[in-house]
């Protein structure tokens, strides 16, 4: 069973992206290797959705930031390492020494630079291995740790007899063509998934340090996960990971309030603090640490969000119905009897008020009855609220406006109830849109 979230959800949220500024994988890409790299890429694509295994994963992560390491082996070393192990691996002796000395004799003629760089990765595999000894030797592991299975696992492998002489050789002296092609066969043939298992323990790490990093600079936690029969959301001081110096905000939703209705004005922070809320809970699912002060949740089985709905020429949807299609998206979703959680941003604003009311008013109704998910739903129709009011499992919150000397200030705070904030007319004023057109 996978972790259901589409494209647009993932969009919205500016969750992916290497090289999207300000996406939430380019805030945690602090890795140093290339197979760190893939491995955070896996991580990020592949949320979890059993919560032992989420509590495992945020735990190694915790074991990490306690330590506070820096990454404790050589780029370079590292790369030399993968690209020797890629080169001439699975031969035998004889097609291994006929290639050595070929690659010598080549090396002596016509100055082919093989053989030296196949003397250089050797250098360097040995190195990573001397690398990786003392950096097991170095953390203070107990049997109950969160990383410790896989330590004892790296530390028995490196006691191997025939790796532990090899790490303990001078591999700076001259080396006749029998030895080198003998450590060939031993790390390329022999001990070949020993070797690979030695990297991707080098990107795990990698990975653990990175990302932990992150979390000790900028003051994350690592939320704890419940099972899916708890149907429970609860953060405080919940805030956007890319934002400095966020407002937080703190807010709980379970079974018999697992509806949030959320009112305020333009530019109050509603889409935001949705946003926030959907990042925070996907963090939570790769075993990520979150923006919050703290965050317990129970496992959802997918996340949809109804944000930033465009329309889509390609397809001669007008904005209207490209939201009626985004809903009848989400309703599908919700029927499947599968725990989601689902957050609608200013439902149809596509279309005239009194529609925009009928609609946002009738789909929020149904959707309060899937007490197995969790909604969130914004509007500026605050009358909808109002009608609304009898349904004891929505939560009525709002982000409050505060006009100071004509001007709106923003505190981006919840507070519990439905706004009656109506600037707009009032910021229309302000900036002088009436005198331009009349003038």
């Amino acid at each position: 069973m996978n972790f259901n979230i589409d494209q647009q959800s993932l969009d919205e949220l500016n969750l992916l992206g290497k090289f999207r500024q300000g996406s939430v994988y380019h805030l945690f890409n602090q890795v140093k290797t290339r197979g760190g790299e893939k491995l955070l890429d896996e991580m990020f694509r592949q949320p979890l959705i059993h919560e032992t295994v989420i509590n495992q994963r945020t735990a190694i992560f915790h074991f990490f930031q306690c330590l506070g390491l820096k990454f404790p082996f050589s780029v370079q070393q590292v790369g030399l390492m993968r690209e020797y192990l890629d080169t001439g691996a699975g031969k035998g002796l004889i097609a291994t020494f006929a290639g050595t000395l070929a690659m010598k004799l080549l090396s002596l003629t016509v100055r082919d630079e093989r053989y030296k760089t196949n003397i250089q990765g050797l250098q360097a595999t040995i190195e990573v291995l001397k690398s990786c000894h003392n950096f097991i030797s170095t953390i203070g592991v107990t049997s109950d740790s969160a990383f410790a299975a896989r330590i004892q696992e790296i530390k028995d492998l490196l006691y191997t007899p025939r790796l532990e002489k090899l790490r303990n050789t001078d591999i700076y002296k001259a080396l006749s063509v029998q030895t080198l092609v003998h450590y060939d066969l031993l790390l390329k043939t022999h001990h070949h998934e020993d070797m690979e298992n030695m990297l991707s323990f080098i990107h795990e790490v990698d990975v653990y340090i990175a990302v932990s990093s992150v979390a000790a600079t900028r003051g994350f936690v690592y939320a704890k996960a419940l099972t899916g029969a708890c149907n429970m959301l609860s953060v405080k001081e919940l805030r956007h990971p890319a934002i400095e110096n966020a407002v937080g905000n703190s807010l709980t939703m379970n079974e018999a309030s697992n509806m949030l209705f959320l009112t305020g004005a333009n530019m109050a922070g509603k889409s935001t603090l949705m946003k926030s809320l959907g990042i925070s809970l996907y963090l939570a699912h790769i075993g990520f640490p979150v923006a919050a002060a703290s965050m317990d949740f129970s496992v959802r089985e997918g996340l949809y969000t109804s944000i930033n709905v465009a329309d889509n020429i390609h397809l001669g949807y007008s904005h209207f119905y490209a939201e009626v299609v985004r809903v009848k998206q989400a309703a599908e979703a919700a029927s499947q009897g599968k725990r989601l959680l689902l957050m609608f941003d200013e439902l149809f604003k596509g279309t005239n008020v009194k529609d925009a009311y009928d609609g946002t008013l009738s789909v929020t109704e149904a959707f309060a009855e899937y007490r197995d998910c969790l909604f969130v739903v914004s509007t500026h129709i605050i009358e909808v609220g109002e009608a609304l009011r009898g349904h004891d499992n929505i939560l009525f919150r709002y982000l409050p406006t505060v006009m100071e000397g004509g001007r709106p200030r923003y505190t981006y705070r919840l507070e519990e109830g439905i706004t009656e904030d109506r600037q707009g007319m009032m910021i229309i004023r302000n900036e002088g849109i009436l005198e331009m057109i009349h003038s």
